[in-house]
């Protein structure tokens, strides 16, 4: 066997916020409470099997595209509905490869760091909460 994910790691100006934000997207990861300062430098989601989502605080802004990012599959709601409610969350829309019934939307989360919302539901996918 090789290695397998823990975390990952993603910049930004306001881990908690982030942290926050992402909460209400992942219904499978929750945050951590490490009883720090409301500054701290890094703020943690904790996912399923131990996996985490990490938000690290930096100075600099985002300039450039990701080049790694997050897709999500919807769980209890279609590909569409789920875009609707991110927006409503305070995503933006970066791309459109919506083709009826196929593609992607590639939103961006409230610091700019872009993710995808696919099709195939997270079950029909065969993504466990494990």
């Amino acid at each position: 066997m090789a290695s397998r994910t823990s975390n990952f790691c993603i910049d930004a100006h306001d881990p908690r916020a982030q942290v926050a934000w992402w909460a209400q997207v992942l219904d499978d990861f929750h945050p951590v409470d490490d009883d720090t300062e409301d500054d701290g430098d890094e703020a943690e989601l904790q996912g399923p099997g131990g996996r985490a989502l990490i938000f690290l605080r930096v100075p600099e802004a985002k300039t450039v595209k990701n080049r790694m990012h997050i897709c999500l599959r919807p769980v209890d709601r279609n590909r569409d509905e789920e875009v609707e409610r991110l927006l409503g969350l305070g995503a933006t829309l970066v791309d459109d490869l919506r083709r009826g019934d196929e593609g992607w939307a590639v939103l961006a989360d409230p610091e700019g760091n872009e993710f995808c919302v696919l099709t195939t539901g997270a079950d029909d996918a065969g993504i466990s909460q494990q």
